[in-house]
Formats: structure tokens, C-alpha cells, sequence
């Protein structure tokens, strides 16, 4: 090859290999704006709003919803009864006059649920704690609950087949008769309930797994079916069964004869209706 020839190939391949690359294309740009987030429908009484002695405070539904990064939808009312969620006005900023499983059925509708949750029956059972015959119209009253129940969980079913439903239950506050000063025969009242509680949350669960839900047993997870005989040393009471000491402390009944959960209480009731959830 003559010598200009071969400087020129050279020249060449020399440029070839430290010439700039070409740029990559820019990737296409995101969309600034995050998806919301998924709702979180809580419905039933005053264990979900929080109610407790002076005041209301942060409540079960509020720490799930902060534990889950859901928005909250919170149309429970104090007081409510298995039948009041279909005929009467829920709570609530977001109710707008609606019940509450009407307002629940249309947040469903509207926007991307990720979970519903449902804490009712208390307040229908209350009144049997000092029934003449407190099993026989806890019996009855458990008849009434599921039924009332099972019809809003077709509705809910209804409107989001797929969305993630909770049921819950309640701490069996009625232990706390055991030590409470102001009930009769308090504790005969707390042996009953234990009856009371296991027959409710059998039948009540068995509803919820009909519609494909889930079912937080918070009597369970507070140790409501320990065996009175199991005795603890409580630095209020003295000795006594451990599932009062507990119930005691997850509740202000023993004290003041209120059955709403304390901070700790609720505490206990998120933890149980994020593992019955999973």
C-alpha cells in the first residue's frame, strides 16, 4: 500500500474509534401527579369514631388507615346498631345524609377501595348484660344481628365484589363486671359473658365468611376465652383471672364502667383487623 494510502486508513480508524457516541434518546417524561391513594370505608359504631370517656380519640380505623397509607372514609356514628346502618344517617363529613351503607355502598362505587370494615352488635347486645335471662336474649339479639348483617354485606358485595372486607368483634368488656363495684353480681355477669361472646362470634363470623370476608375476633386476640381460673396479680385489683386484668386494660368498663377500648385498646384492635386482613 503507498505510504499517503496508508496514513489515510489510518487517520480513519483512529477517528472511528475516539469519535463521540451519539447521544441516547431521552427517556419519556413521568407525569408529575401520583395516583391517589386507595379508600378505606369504616362503618359501625363508636369503636370505629373513637368515642371514649371525655372525648373522642384516635381510634382502630384511624391507625389502620395511617398503617396502610389508605384514606380514610370513617361514616360510623356513636350508638349505632346493626339495623341503624341501613336507616339512618350516617356520620361524618362524608356521609351527606346518606345511611351508612348507602354512603359506603357509594364511596365504593366512586372510588378505588382497598379495604371495608365493619364493628357492629355491641350495642345491640348491651342491654342483655343485665337481662333477666342474658343468654336466652343474647341468643335472640344474635339472630337479629346477623340477619341485619348479612344484608349489608350483599349490598357491599354488590357494589365491589373484589374489595377487601374486615369484620370485627369486641373485647369482651362484661369481664370487667369481675371487679367493678357498681354491677350486681358482677361476677356471674363476667362467667356468662364468656358464653355470650363465643356464641356471637361464631354465628357472626360465619356471616362474614359467607360474603368472602374476613373476621378480625378482637374477644380472641384480647383474651376473652382464657379460663377464669388463670389468675394474674394486677397492681389495682389484686389477684384475679388474667383475661379481666386484660380486659381492664384495654377498656375503661372496670373502672368506669364504659365499654370503649383505651389508646392501648385500639392499638390491639388495628394489630387484630391487619391480621385478619393479610
Amino acid at each position: 500500500m503507498p505510504r499517503f494510502a496508508l496514513v489515510v486508513a489510518l487517520l480513519t480508524a483512529l477517528t472511528a474509534c475516539t469519535s463521540t457516541p451519539p447521544a441516547p434518546a431521552p427517556a419519556p417524561a413521568s407525569s408529575s401527579t401520583p395516583p391517589p391513594p386507595q379508600t378505606y370505608v369504616s362503618i359501625g359504631d363508636s369503636y370505629a369514631t373513637g368515642f371514649a370517656p371525655g372525648g373522642t380519640g384516635e381510634s382502630f380505623a384511624q391507625i389502620v388507615a395511617k398503617q396502610s397509607g389508605l384514606k380514610l372514609i370513617n361514616l360510623a356514628c356513636n350508638g349505632a346498631t346493626s339495623a341503624d346502618l341501613g336507616t339512618k344517617p350516617a356520620c361524618g363529613q362524608d356521609a351527606g345524609g346518606r345511611t351508612q351503607l348507602d354512603a359506603a355502598v357509594e364511596a365504593l362505587r366512586a372510588t378505588k377501595a382497598g379495604l371495608v370494615t365493619i364493628v357492629i352488635g355491641g350495642n345491640d347486645l348491651a342491654p342483655c348484660a343485665i337481662a333477666q335471662d342474658p343468654l336466652q336474649c343474647a341468643a335472640t339479639t344474635v339472630t337479629a344481628i346477623t340477619t341485619n348483617v348479612a344484608a349489608a354485606l350483599a349490598e357491599l358485595r354488590e357494589a365491589a365484589p373484589d374489595v377487601k372486607i374486615v369484620g370485627l368483634t369486641y373485647p369482651d368488656i362484661f369481664l370487667g363486671a369481675w371487679v367493678n363495684p357498681s354491677i350486681p353480681n358482677g361476677k356471674n355477669i363476667a362467667r356468662l359473658s364468656v358464653t355470650m361472646f363465643q356464641d356471637f362470634n361464631s354465628k357472626i363470623a360465619a356471616v362474614y365468611a359467607k360474603f368472602g370476608a374476613k373476621f378480625a375476633d378482637v374477644t380472641n386476640t384480647t383474651g376473652g376465652y382464657g379460663a377464669l381460673t388463670d389468675l394474674t396479680q394486677d397492681p389495682k385489683y389484686g389477684r384475679i383471672p388474667a383475661s379481666v386484668a386484660k380486659v381492664c386494660a384495654l377498656t375503661y368498663f372496670c373502672d368506669r364502667t364504659d365499654v370503649h377500648p383505651t389508646p392501648a385498646g385500639h392499638q390491639a384492635i388495628a394489630e387484630a383487623v391487619t391480621a385478619a386482613g393479610r
